[in-house]
């Protein structure tokens, strides 16, 4: 796709900080609710009101600022940010410029082959969200939502180390990690709670120039913005090739189309006007309160999957998804203190834990299983009291619908337990021998496959309740010995 061209790409991603308030007044931050309800004259910046900064939405910041490896600036300013937006009640936005409260970060990633790479972050700034134009509704007009206006954020700014859409995807990936695992944010890019933007530029390779930077806005996934980049390269290198000059521009991205299309011009830093906002004192942060918020940092994602890799031993497929959400995690660390078995523990939570989850689109903070009755259910079939296929196929709905049950009793009083009564599979063996000779005399010309289908029927007949192991040796012997 490159061309003999290289792409810089460089990721700005805005995070709304969970708290109960907005940045800079006691408005309540909550999603979904009536459009222009949850405003104040402070949020719509009536004259003479006075903005007062979130403490929690501070403490936010400084937590993913340390998670990512930041300097943390002990003296903070805040700035007025000025633009025309419909959707700004203020005319400007209360942001940080040239005092940005984390600096100089990291976040490392894995790619697809496993090699790692370092993303630098520039900066983590604070500021306040915009409302929101809703443009969908009414064919005239465009409507404006306010709710949102005045909500804290913050602002991830990569460095250009970004180079194709792979390394974008695993950054904003981490990033999402990042900010569920420390509870700063819920992450759901489809309600705009996290939003990216992407700074995209293409030029000769090796020329050691960059190209003219055009930013993309608007992707409500991390697959959209994979896509985006690689429509906005593709679309660069075509102009360059056609002797054609990239515009500095404002692009929006298209999800059903799948295109990039132009809205403004790009506004430089300047363009905005910055000037220290003068309602707002400077804003002192402390050693001993960063070296507080340091110690109530709970396991980051990054130091998690290598637990569970080098110690837990699990492969990296499984520790990445285990390690992807936090609630996922804890279920799972919580299983594996009574089962002391990593790997079925895993398996159990990413299969059919996993797969009730999606069925239901429920988190796991909604699963009503005990991690210590899932535990007993792995016991069971680690101790060949039960089959896998009828844990997994039976006996893991029963104890859905009685969470309360103990799994050992639930499975006798359906007759789900294992039987070890060689006797009666020989019995049952001979039967289903004689019943087929055509596929006998193809399994002992050669066909060993075949063994397979004698040993699910002999499993069948049992109702699923006999060793699978055993089954298998009854079975191969009764085959080998007839005539």
């Amino acid at each position: 796709m490159l061309k003999g061209y290289e792409a810089v790409i460089g990721l700005e991603v805005h995070a709304q900080l969970l708290s109960n308030a907005k940045m800079f007044c006691k408005d309540p931050a909550v999603y979904g609710a009536e459009p222009n309800t949850l405003v104040s004259p402070i949020s719509l910046g009536h004259p003479g009101t006075l903005p007062v900064v979130n403490r929690t939405c501070i403490e936010h910041a400084i937590k993913i600022g340390l998670a990512t490896s930041c300097s943390i600036r002990p003296l903070n300013y805040f700035a007025r940010k000025n633009y025309f937006y419909p959707d700004l009640p203020k005319g400007y936005q209360i942001s940080q410029d040239k005092t940005p409260i984390c600096f100089e970060g990291v976040v490392n990633i894995i790619l697809k082959d496993n090699t790692r790479k370092s993303i630098g972050i520039t900066r983590i700034h604070i500021e306040e969200d915009s409302g929101k134009s809703i443009h969908d509704q009414d064919v005239f007009n465009t409507l404006i939502d306010l709710n949102r206006a005045g909500t804290g954020l913050i602002e991830i700014v990569s460095e250009p180390d970004i180079r194709n859409s792979e390394e974008a995807m695993a950054y904003l990936t981490e990033v999402r990690k990042l900010v569920r695992h420390l509870e700063i944010c819920d992450g759901n890019m489809e309600e705009g709670s996290l939003r990216c933007d992407a700074n995209i530029s293409v030029s000769k390779a090796g020329s050691g120039k960059w190209g003219t930077k055009v930013e993309v806005k608007n992707m409500n996934s991390i697959s959209n913005v994979g896509r985006a980049i690689n429509f906005e390269i593709e679309r660069q290198i075509n102009l360059l090739e056609e002797g054609q000059k990239v515009i500095q521009q404002t692009r929006t991205w298209d999800s059903s189309k799948g295109t990039t299309l132009a809205m403004r011009d790009k506004e430089s830093s300047h363009d905005y006007r910055y000037f220290p906002e003068p309602d707002i004192l400077p804003l002192h942060i402390t050693k001993q309160e960063i070296d507080l918020i340091q110690a109530q940092l709970p396991e980051l994602p990054e130091k998690m999957l290598e637990r569970f890799m080098e110690i837990l031993g699990l492969p990296y497929a499984d520790a990445f998804l285990l390690a992807e959400q936090k609630a996922l995690a804890a279920y799972f660390s919580s299983v594996l203190n009574v089962t002391n078995e990593p790997k079925p523990t895993a398996n159990w939570i990413l299969g059919p834990v996993k797969a009730y989850l999606n069925e239901h689109a429920i988190d796991i903070r909604e699963f009503k299983l005990l991690p210590e009755k899932l535990a007993k259910l792995i016991l069971l079939v680690q101790s060949k009291k039960v089959s896998l296929t009828v844990a997994r196929e039976k006996l893991f709905d029963l104890l859905i619908a009685f969470p309360e049950s103990d799994p050992e009793t639930l499975a006798g009083e359906n007759r789900l337990l294992l039987e070890d009564d060689s006797d009666k599979l020989v019995l049952i063996g001979n039967r289903i021998i004689e019943q087929f000779p055509d596929k006998v005399a193809a399994y002992k010309s050669g066909k060993t496959g075949l063994l397979g289908f004698f040993v699910g029927k002999l499993m069948q007949e049992t109702g699923g309740t006999s060793d699978p192991k055993q089954v298998n040796a009854v079975m191969t012997e009764l085959l080998n010995i007839s005539k």
